[in-house]
């Protein structure tokens, strides 16, 4: 028999919250000297996590919030398990097999019946950009050794209006950034313009199935036959990555018919995220090439120190299973008749918020009626108060919605944004109405906060401001004071 302490015996007569680990604040910079219960552990935790905000209604996010209870049980299951190690977990790897495999038909790529599809699972799209991008380089870099040209120089043309990870890949493995400017009213890439950019030193041009800043899909069709006819003139063999981290589970079930993916040649390599509307928690990617040409060998790594040859081609080494098995889950449960019936009641719900907006009489929509279920809108009448107000406002009811400048050259633009997941009920979207209404008379009966900012800044140096400039200032003032207020999170 053993005796309990008198220490422990004392510990276990208090409460949770009468515990001396509660009542002494956690080291936060060191590691604490002696262990706690893990019951005290928990609870620390648990009660400082109730100050973030609720994932569901993180409004700013295309990441899933919400799964079914058994892919819950499937993921803890799982989540031990190292998605490297394939000799160890040969299901696991075949299951990832199987995922790359369902993507690439639903992308359309050719393959024969019994062909096995390039590609493989990433952490996010930002891991799949990178490897597409290396690929993209590495190829290029081949053909202008075997010319003896020198390779010192790439570039990749995108659009403005491209998701942070491209300035990254741009920036980390030294690759120009050639952007093609957005304008008023227009806030996707142009292609007639992209082409244009393009030169003997361009990796590939980087289109988006659903931009960031509207949801709106690119024109890839009028791209591809656009760079077909440069590529014929110049000798060149410039092709395209389309960035469907957004759309790529989105476009296959709602438009069919549309011409994005590798049923046009000069696609070459695709990237989509699990994580967002492939309805599988944070942490999931996928990229797909073409054909096996298009990703050159010498990138890819074969190690057997975990058992058998295994093939490798990431950025990362070590990582969870979980993610990958979730998303495995989906596409078997869901089925394409599955996920078609989330994106229509997705979409449904977009246009039923697009709706209650506009009766507003307060607000011009931005986004467009096809592509990812999402609605941006800015104020019709910016001359008292700001979209920048307005979001700071519908935190007390909870929603967590971006306010936000469009890039260049639209940056004087300013916009509020709504991502419709499959978590967001028709319900949530009729309140989010009323809290908006609810708003709007509130800001109204409030001095005018723009009023006071253009004032100071209506004469800078000595010299006056334009109208324009001045609301440019003002909205940068309420950027800085909206990220002023939030962490900073790679």
């Amino acid at each position: 028999m053993v005796l309990a302490t008198n220490s422990d015996s004392e510990e276990h007569l208090h409460s949770t919250f009468a515990s001396r680990y509660v009542r002494a604040v956690v080291p936060r910079f060191t590691m604490p000297n002696n262990s706690m219960p893990k019951d005290a552990a928990y609870q620390v935790i648990s009660d400082e996590l109730m100050l973030d905000g609720n994932p569901r209604l993180n409004l700013a996010s295309f990441v899933t919030t919400w799964m079914e209870p058994e892919c819950d049980k499937l993921i803890h299951e799982s989540v031990n398990k190292n998605y490297v190690d394939m000799d160890e977990y040969p299901v696991t790897t075949e299951l990832q097999n199987r995922c790359v495999n369902m993507i690439a038909n639903l992308f359309h790529a050719p393959m024969g019946e019994e062909e096995a599809a390039i590609g493989c699972g990433t952490v996010g799209s930002s891991e799949a950009i990178m490897l597409a991008g290396l690929a993209f380089k590495r190829k290029w870099q081949q053909r202008r050794r075997a010319q003896g040209l020198p390779t010192d120089n790439p570039n990749i043309v995108t659009g403005a209006n491209v998701q942070v990870c491209w300035e990254k890949f741009a920036r980390y493995f030294e690759v120009e950034l050639k952007e093609v400017k957005l304008s008023e009213g227009y806030y996707v890439m142009d292609p007639a313009k992209a082409v244009e950019m393009v030169d003997e030193n361009t990796i590939c041009v980087a289109a988006i199935l659903g931009s960031t800043l509207t949801g709106e899909f690119e024109d890839v069709k009028l791209l591809n036959d656009l760079l077909a006819e440069k590529n014929a003139e110049t000798g060149w063999d410039v092709a395209i990555h389309v960035d469907a981290a957004s759309g790529g589970f989105i476009a296959p079930f709602l438009y069919p018919d549309l011409e994005w993916d590798f049923r046009l040649p000069w696609v070459k390599s695709i990237n989509v995220s699990g994580h967002k509307y492939g309805l599988v928690y944070a942490g999931v990617g996928w990229i797909v090439w073409r054909t096996k040409d298009d990703l050159p060998e010498d990138l890819v790594f074969h190690i057997n120190y975990l058992g058998a040859d295994q093939p490798t081609f990431t950025l990362n080494f070590s990582k969870g299973s979980s993610q990958i098995i979730a998303q495995y889950y989906q596409f078997i449960r869901l089925g394409f008749e599955g996920y078609k019936n989330i994106m229509e009641n997705c979409m449904d719900n977009a246009r039923r918020l697009r709706e209650g907006i506009e009766m507003t009489g307060k607000f011009d929509i931005v986004s467009k009626d096809i592509g990812v279920p999402l609605v941006a809108f800015s104020l019709k009448d910016s001359s008292k108060h700001t979209v920048f107000e307005i979001a700071e406002s519908l935190r007390k009811f909870g929603w967590i919605i971006p306010a936000y400048t469009m890039p260049a050259d639209a940056q004087h633009i300013a916009v509020l944004r709504v991502v419709i997941r499959e978590d967001f009920s028709r319900g949530l979207a009729d309140r989010l109405i009323t809290h908006i209404i609810q708003v709007l008379k509130e800001i109204d009966g409030l001095p005018s906060r723009v009023a006071h900012l253009a004032a100071a800044a209506a004469v800078s140096g000595g010299e006056v401001k334009t109208a324009k400039m001045s609301l440019e200032d003002i909205t940068k003032y309420w950027k800085r004071l909206v990220e002023h207020k939030r962490n900073i999170v790679c």
